[in-house]
């Protein structure tokens, strides 16, 4: 989305989202455009528009980071901008732990435990997906089993995905040496403190928006920060 000769920025929908959701449904995207950039919004493998292979031998250790350079390297971009919300912030610091090397990233919706310590998420949700139809009705579990029903998520890929979370380590933030700005909503903790992972950051700073970890995506807020860390 945005003038195809404006400044690059790619963005990282989270785990069960997609790009429609995550990013133009609630009008980040646009925002984001009309502010001049050139808006690169992939779906994640299994996820979306994108494949969503049954094979496990699709799904290696970090599979979504080699996606994403693929990306990068199939656009030829150089100079661009990265940010992600939940899994896509995940997916944007194993980019960046791994020599990835935007202007600035913007990491939405993640903590430091999300970080250092990713089984613990993958966790839940492979509750989750092994035992859909059995949560009370309102808990935690049955709200992500209805957003995964309203996104048409696949759960036997969606499963796969997990096996591809690999941790990042306390050294490999400290080495990352950008501009970045982590967001997450004042009531989300569910991948840990944002504030402790940018502090984990020798570039980083944190900011909080209203929400919590899935309410936060359809607030104007979410968007305004990235436009206005970005425009910086």
């Amino acid at each position: 989305m945005g003038d195809a000769k404006g400044r690059p920025l790619v963005l990282i929908h989270g785990y069960f989202s997609n790009a429609e959701v995550n990013w133009i449904r609630y009008g980040h995207a646009a925002l984001l455009a009309e502010a001049g950039f050139r808006v690169i919004m992939p779906d994640l493998r299994a996820h979306g528009e994108s494949d969503k292979p049954h094979d496990p031998a699709a799904y290696k250790q970090d599979v979504l980071a080699d996606d994403g350079f693929d990306l990068i390297a199939h656009l030829g971009l150089t100079d661009y901008d990265l940010a992600g919300y939940s899994l896509g912030g995940r997916t944007s610091v194993r980019m960046l732990a791994r020599g990835a090397r935007p202007r600035r990233a913007v990491l939405l919706g993640m903590g430091l435990e999300g970080i250092f310590h990713t089984e613990g998420r993958g966790d839940y949700f492979r509750n989750v997906l092994t035992h859909l139809g059995s949560f009370p009705r309102g808990s935690s579990e049955w709200m992500t089993e209805a957003f995964l029903k309203t996104t048409g998520g696949d759960p036997e890929a969606l499963l796969l995905i997990l096996d591809t979370f690999r941790d990042t380590t306390r050294e490999e933030l400290a080495a990352i040496d950008l501009p970045v700005l982590v967001v997450t909503g004042e009531d989300d903790d569910d991948n840990g403190s944002g504030e402790a992972l940018a502090e984990a950051i020798p570039g980083g700073r944190f900011q909080s928006v209203p929400g919590n970890h899935m309410s936060a995506v359809v607030k104007p807020e979410l968007g305004q920060a990235i436009a206005r860390f970005l425009a910086a």
